[in-house]
């Protein structure tokens, strides 16, 4: 079975109608520019401290890290990763583990703002990233025999990678991880499971645990 990873509530949107007529918004606003048009933390931080929530938002370079790592994965690679991103937004979006996602900031921001515009990325033959119509709970209960894991600092910590993956070829494992800088999980996301885990006595960038999570799987399961 695949490994699926959720990163959830990432800081992905359109720039808010209510902050474009910010000075600091409208100085590299461009109808013509994809990228210009994707809430950014870097850009727009002093116009971000009138949203609910700010602390969560503006940080697509997180979910480009975190896909960079997930995608260039060997666990990727031989084909055993589902990759999905979950917006601050709710929106679900499913990751074609073939894609190659742009190194350039710049030009993955494009493309995240092209992909909340047009609801979806795909060429003539293949649907690079397509959208999941339905709520987290719902893709969850897709998938037969599933062990769902939030992992979070607040969590129980995990000493040693065989106490997490017990190398059962039956179970889908979900592995959520936050795509934000700041804050807790949501309420919704809480109820996903009760399965609150942490990896490390530190807390972790998402990008981090992304990798050390691949790595524990990829070392139960002996992919190379």
């Amino acid at each position: 079975m695949p490994l699926i990873i959720i990163l959830v509530e990432c800081g992905l949107e359109l720039i808010p109608k209510q902050i474009r007529n910010h000075p600091a918004v409208k100085k590299n606003l461009s109808s013509s520019i994809y990228s210009s048009q994707l809430l950014d933390n870097a850009l727009h931080f002093s116009a971000m401290k009138k949203l609910k929530n700010y602390e969560k938002r503006g940080r697509p370079d997180i979910t480009h890290v975190c896909l960079l790592n997930a995608l260039g994965s060997p666990l990727n690679k031989n084909g055993n990763l589902l990759l999905f991103i979950h917006t601050i937004n709710n929106k679900i979006f499913n990751i074609n583990p073939e894609i190659r996602i742009a190194r350039n900031y710049n030009r993955f921001k494009g493309l995240m703002a092209k992909l909340l515009i047009d609801g979806r990325i795909e060429t003539k033959d293949t649907k690079l990233i397509e959208p999941f119509k339905g709520n987290l709970k719902e893709l969850i209960a897709k998938f037969e025999h599933s062990e769902v894991y939030l992992f979070s600092s607040k969590g129980t910590l995990i000493n040693n990678y065989k106490e997490l993956f017990i190398g059962d070829l039956i179970k889908n494992y979900f592995v959520i991880i936050g795509g934000f800088q700041k804050s807790s999980f949501s309420k919704e996301i809480i109820t996903l499971s009760e399965n609150l885990i942490s990896i490390s006595k530190h807390p972790l960038d998402a990008w981090a645990t992304v990798n050390k999570v691949i790595s524990y799987y990829e070392l139960t399961y002996g992919i190379l």
